[in-house]
């Protein structure tokens, strides 16, 4: 793996530090990920809007975590998923449904399965999803904005995913009780 920095407030490039003051406002403590991010002010400036503005996306809390999980998964990115474990369960998200997404097996309410199976088709298929597709996502209730908002989702993780990869990002210490294998995940 590459040897990336975990950056602090001291050694952060000075655009970057306003940056981690944010995440240390936001999160209490600056994470692994923002810290590794930090070596880019553009970057993890770019990775802090997105998150701003997929939470404020159509999609309600759950299925928010829907979405960053089903992509968590399918890269089998060994920090996301414990980070969006806890952070899941913080928001109060169904503990079976958490232990569903993180096993990638099918989730029981039909319509957060049509949300999961469609975002798995975007990543999956990089964007090239078949009418028939769409019309069953848009079908189990959803609207061509929330095409749009998961397409934002992917485009979050994606940054988060391939960062974590590429430094082998360590979980921090809130996140190891989650810590997860892809070995678990469900065959579809």
């Amino acid at each position: 793996m590459t040897d990336f920095t975990l950056h602090t407030l001291e050694s952060a490039p000075d655009e970057s530090r306003p940056l981690l003051d944010n995440s240390l406002k936001d999160f209490g403590m600056i994470p692994n990920l923002h810290a590794v991010m930090a070596d880019s002010p553009q970057h993890l400036e770019a990775y802090q809007k997105l998150h701003e503005l997929f939470q404020q996306t159509s999609l309600s809390v759950v299925e928010q975590t829907v979405v960053w999980m089903a992509i968590n998964v399918e890269h089998a990115c060994h920090y996301c998923v414990p980070a969006h474990t806890a952070i899941a369960h913080m928001q109060k998200v169904n503990a079976g449904l958490i232990e569903s997404l993180r096993t990638g097996a099918p989730l029981e309410d039909e319509k957060l399965e049509a949300l999961r199976r469609f975002t798995l088709k975007v990543v999956r298929q990089r964007g090239v999803v078949s009418e028939e597709d769409t019309n069953a996502f848009l079908a189990a209730g959803y609207t061509r904005r929330q095409i749009l908002d998961v397409i934002l989702g992917v485009a979050q993780k994606v940054m988060s995913n391939y960062v974590n990869h590429l430094a082998d990002t360590p979980v921090d210490a809130p996140f190891r009780k989650f810590e997860w294998n892809p070995a678990v995940i469900a065959a579809e």
